[in-house]
């Protein structure tokens, strides 16, 4: 495997935290009544959104310089980590068993890469 640098690991990590974070202003802004539907896509929430999503793609572009590209798939797959704990604290979303399963999954898939099991 490719030399692994950290500070590049942590900078794809930060990425898909942000965009998942995006992701919940997105949800919030969806869950909201408008008067029109221009407002729903022109207010502040969905744009600042968009905005973090672009800054994302950038920072997960400059990250893909120091790690190998085998590598970035199994980072971002930490989204949906993150999209499930927003999920069930903040939108009190109900945490199933399949979707236990499905996150015992990704994470193993996580640890199998990290470990070269």
């Amino acid at each position: 495997m490719a030399e692994i640098s950290w500070g590049y690991v942590a900078l794809l990590l930060i990425s898909v935290f942000i965009g998942s974070v995006s992701q919940v202003l997105l949800k919030k802004s969806a869950n909201k009544t408008y008067d029109s539907p221009i407002k729903e896509y022109l207010n502040p929430l969905v744009i600042f959104a968009y905005i973090l999503f672009f800054g994302t793609t950038l920072l997960a572009v400059f990250a893909y310089r120091g790690i190998p590209l085998s590598l970035g798939p199994v980072l971002e797959a930490t989204g949906y980590i993150y999209v499930t704990f927003f999920g069930v604290y903040i939108f009190k979303e109900r945490m199933t068993k399949k979707k236990l399963l499905a996150l015992a999954l990704i994470i193993g898939g996580i640890v199998i890469y990290a470990f070269g099991l």
